[in-house]
């Protein structure tokens, strides 16, 4: 395998796991969740642009710690058995709004393939709340806890 391809795999392992936290903090300018969201609307939206990848029940593909024969990871689930919750509010709607990629990208990590595609063509930055609201309302009492330190984290990490 090339060094480069091996590095990237590196820089992508190291940052899963450590959450992501220092290298894929929020982006300058990503707004802070408004006051208000719609969980129910979140969750129509969720059904219509998430769940062909993501699950009808957040479970996320088969296999999705692995890495596909072209270098992408499978879509992982959004309930408690992935790690949606162990990151911040920024970076989960850097990812939604934008893509993987351009996340990726955009924090300095050029070249790292991700399947995860932008929506923010196709859905407003409301609309990509209330999609959030609705996956963090499935989840335990204890992962939101757990999830909101990470933002407020991020928020005080963020330029």
């Amino acid at each position: 395998m090339k060094p480069a391809i091996l590095l990237a795999r590196g820089v992508v392992i190291t940052a899963l796991a450590l959450g992501l936290s220092d290298l894929l903090a929020a982006p300058p300018g990503v707004p802070v969740q408004p006051e208000v969201v719609d969980i129910r609307t979140g969750e129509v939206l969720y059904a219509q642009h998430c769940a062909s990848c993501h699950g009808a029940r957040l479970e996320g593909q088969q296999d999705w710690r692995k890495q596909a024969a072209e270098g992408v990871y499978p879509a992982p689930p959004h309930d408690e058995t992935g790690h949606t919750w162990h990151h911040g509010d920024g970076l989960l709607f850097a990812y939604t709004k934008y893509g993987g990629e351009a996340t990726f990208a955009a924090r300095g990590l050029k070249g790292i393939k991700s399947g995860m595609p932008g929506f923010g063509h196709a859905l407003s930055d409301q609309e990509i709340w209330n999609i959030l609201a609705f996956i963090k309302s499935t989840w335990s009492e204890r992962m939101r806890k757990v999830q909101a330190k990470r933002t407020e984290a991020e928020q005080l990490d963020s330029p």
